[in-house]
């Protein structure tokens, strides 16, 4: 496979990954903002834009429409939702000789159908626009699934979405080490990454800080978890480079990065994984940024990782 499709695959998964999750996370934190006026709107609005990595702008005290706009609509954000699906389906576009008609007329219908709909959200509210964006995120992984051979390129595009995934969990958990075990924004941290319903049966309904790390970092079955993220991520890379099972057991960067930080993962005890949370968190934050770089510098270019804006290329 030529390394600019594969790269185009690999940012295809990883940019539709991303506006899925921040729907999802705008989506729980807009209905805590309308609903529960004991909130401050400005702490809370720039807490999240923290979290998703977005700098707030200079317009004065936030509330929730700027921080719709912002996180929602902007089309000069690159991380903002508009901005992901613009990404993505310019990658799309770049890459149709390995990509099915269907997930191009997925990526493309809905690109379209984003002014209309950005319309409709000002008038009704954003809730509207954020689950059409959950609802085409899901349909292009069900066309993902059920249209693409799975060659080298669906592994790239589920390598993307992959270590996006394990990216936002981290960052997610991150916005709440400092709240206490009882505290209720532990659920909105569930309803964030669509685990509340199988979290609550998993544990019989008990909420505990504790269990929601556990659940979010180390569950084996829950496809959002960081480490079956992880997991997936590496199985994607071991497929990718057969050649490297040697008896000198060599592996790659990214192979070796994603080992370790799976490892760490799953023989942690359960009763230290809530000691220095934060350290660990953003160590592993800073490993999967050291993947992204890994892959990109092995499979795509001889220099560190690229961010791909609309058509063009900035290193």
């Amino acid at each position: 496979m030529l390394a600019r499709n594969a790269e185009s695959l690999y940012w295809i998964g990883r940019y539709v990954e991303r506006a899925d999750d921040t729907a999802r996370i705008l989506n729980v934190s807009v209905h805590q903002l309308l609903e529960d006026a004991s909130v401050d709107s400005d702490f809370a609005s720039r807490q999240l834009l923290a979290v998703l990595g977005i700098p707030p702008d200079d317009q004065g005290e936030l509330d929730v429409w700027k921080l719709t706009e912002l996180v929602a609509y902007s089309k000069e954000n690159a991380s903002s939702i508009v901005g992901s699906i613009n990404s993505a389906r310019e990658n799309t576009r770049g890459a149709r000789e390995v990509v099915s008609t269907e997930l191009w007329e997925c990526l493309n219908a809905t690109w379209n159908a984003v002014p209309e709909r950005q319309r409709y959200a000002r008038r009704v509210g954003p809730h509207s626009f954020l689950s059409f964006v959950e609802e085409r995120a899901a349909m292009f992984a069900g066309l993902a699934d059920s249209t693409m051979s799975r060659d080298d390129g669906w592994l790239f595009l589920v390598l993307g979405r992959s270590v996006e995934r394990a990216d936002m969990v981290v960052r997610l958990l991150l916005s709440r080490v400092q709240d206490k075990a009882s505290s209720p924004g532990w659920v909105t941290v569930l309803r964030s990454a669509g685990a509340q319903d199988t979290y609550l049966r998993t544990y019989r309904g008990a909420l505990d800080a504790g269990r929601v790390v556990q659940f979010l970092l180390r569950d084996t079955l829950f496809p959002r978890s960081v480490f079956h993220a992880l997991r997936q991520a590496e199985e994607c890379l071991d497929q990718l480079d057969p050649e490297l099972h040697s008896r000198t057991n060599e592996k790659a960067e990214a192979l070796r990065l994603l080992g370790r930080a799976r490892s760490e993962l799953e023989f942690l005890r359960p009763t230290d994984l809530l000691e220095e949370l934060p350290r660990r968190l953003n160590a592993l934050q800073s490993t999967i940024r050291d993947v992204g770089e890994a892959v990109s510098v092995q499979y795509f270019h001889s220099a560190p990782w690229v961010a791909w804006r609309g058509t063009e290329v900035s290193v």
